[in-house]
């Protein structure tokens, strides 16, 4: 039989690199051999017969990974034969397993550590597109999460109107909604904004404009038709331009989120991360010197200032010590409590589009950044964190990671079934933290006051008290516009 192309070739310029992680994307190794070829489909629709343990396979040479494979016993195997269990594999290779062109199914045995379109969470403009989505719904909904700032409101740092939604910066996708951000420019000439390829990733074109000169292809582009194959497709973010600083550094946090079923959602935060720093002091004024404004490791280590022994990362645990010595007792707790409601506002807002596959999981590394204010702000979300230690502690913390991730995901009988319901043990959880829900919040009392005085005019029977805070026996007065509602008292 005529050996069929590789479907891998050229897979990368097809689908960009968007959701790859911050060190590993240099050195990913593409298989040049089909995964699964047309003849072996029959045949591994079942395992093995002579298959007795676990067999793995990944596309990155990590010890964090392999060093916790081995550890349980796990055989190594090639990926293009599909002999393997449990797969962590490149989002390119993951995309090509779950295509419509493909016509393998996994078995009942096997786990992959990718959705398939995780690309919802992990594309800058997608991620945009779900959020402003999700917000919204709940307005529809009449939820009170999606609360808003009266019009003559000054908004804040962020430039968004919600009280309870805002995560993310306003944003605007360029070139599609150029005119609608230079309507938003000029009313505040003097901001800062930051521009962000939506399919580039460790830190690859970003940079930070104060003037619309600088937004001349973006604004040719918006008057000009193109295919929109063709358009450079970019997000630009209010700049959060007084972020929390120590030393004089700006520095954001890459914390660790598992979920391991979107319906029903089930997700877990990682109670470790660390903070990256910048290399020079943070100056506002300076917008064109990356070193200052960017936390993204491949551009840091690039600066001769860059401290190889440290990495520029501090332990999470450090922050909080910190944050509770210059702030006071407690900041730390109420700012994780923050961070959570918006990891978990991030994944409610794309659960109802996400392929939930029963054989994949996903860790995701999220970036979070703290203004002044502590109040956090999400930058973006990586579908393959980086597992590329710089320190010591570095690849202790991330081995730890892996560990925990792989007692969470695979069933208490130690082999991937996909008719497990995904609900773990709570003592393999460990430094895992459950993502609950965001609690409900009760509406404003004016609407409840009103809806009583409506239905009471309907009833019969005796009136009960509208305000149970006035005192004294008289009916209080009705609000204007609102119906009167008779004594219940006979006169004397």
């Amino acid at each position: 039989m005529k050996r069929q192309p590789s479907p891998l070739r050229n897979l990368r310029q097809k689908c960009g690199g968007s959701c790859t992680s911050d060190d590993d994307l240099p050195e990913v190794k593409l298989n040049t051999t089909p995964l699964i070829g047309v003849p072996f489909i029959r045949s591994r629709l079942k395992p093995p017969k002579s298959q007795k343990g676990m067999y793995y396979s990944t596309d990155w040479d990590k010890s964090a990974l392999v060093s916790n494979f081995q550890k349980r016993g796990w055989l190594q195997v090639p990926s293009f034969n599909g002999d393997w269990n449990f797969y962590w594999a490149c989002t390119q290779n993951c995309r090509y397993i779950f295509g419509i062109d493909h016509p393998y199914r996994m078995r009942s045995d096997q786990v992959i550590n990718h959705f398939p379109n995780s690309v919802e969470l992990s594309r800058k403009d997608l991620l945009i597109k779900n959020i402003k989505r999700y917000r919204k719904d709940l307005e529809r909904r009449g939820d009170p999460l999606a609360q808003t700032h009266s019009p003559d409101t000054k908004l804040g740092i962020g430039g968004t109107r919600y009280k309870h939604l805002d995560i993310i910066p306003m944003t605007f996708v360029l070139p599609s909604d150029y005119q609608m951000f230079v309507e938003v420019f000029h009313r505040n000439p003097a901001s800062t904004w930051i521009v962000k390829p939506c399919s580039k990733s460790q830190g690859v074109g970003i940079y930070l404009v104060n003037k619309l000169s600088k937004l001349k292809k973006y604004a040719y582009e918006a008057r000009t038709f193109y295919p929109q194959i063709n358009r450079d497709t970019c997000v630009i973010s209010k700049y959060i331009d007084n972020p929390l600083l120590i030393g004089g550094k700006k520095f954001d946090l890459r914390l660790f989120v598992l979920v391991t079923t979107f319906n029903p959602l089930k997700a877990y935060l990682y109670k470790e991360g660390f903070c990256r720093f910048c290399t020079e002091k943070y100056d506002q004024t300076e917008i064109d010197n990356v070193f200052m404004h960017l936390t993204n490791v491949s551009i840091q280590k690039t600066n001769q200032e860059y401290n190889s022994i440290h990495g520029g990362k501090w332990p999470l645990q450090n922050l909080w010590l910190y944050l509770d010595s210059m702030r006071g007792e407690g900041v730390s707790e109420m700012l994780w409590s923050r961070i959570t409601d918006t990891i978990r506002h991030t994944l409610d807002a794309v659960a109802p589009v996400m392929a939930n596959d029963r054989h994949c999981f996903e860790v995701y590394g999220y970036d979070i950044i703290i203004d002044n204010n502590l109040k956090p702000w999400l930058i973006e979300i990586n579908t393959s964190p980086s597992m590329h230690s710089t320190t010591t502690n570095d690849r202790m913390l991330k081995s730890r990671l892996i560990d925990n991730v792989l007692d969470v995901v695979v069933p208490p009988n130690c082999f991937p079934d996909e008719h497990w319901d995904k609900t773990p043990n709570p003592e393999l959880l460990k430094n895992f933290t459950v993502l609950k829900p965001i609690p409900a919040l009760k509406p404003t009392t004016e609407a409840p006051i009103r809806r009583k005085i409506r239905s009471s005019k309907k009833r019969k029977s005796k009136c009960t008290a509208i305000a149970p805070d006035v005192v004294g026996s008289s009916t209080p007065p009705p609000a204007e516009g609102e119906p009167k509602i008779k004594s219940n008292k006979k006169r004397r």
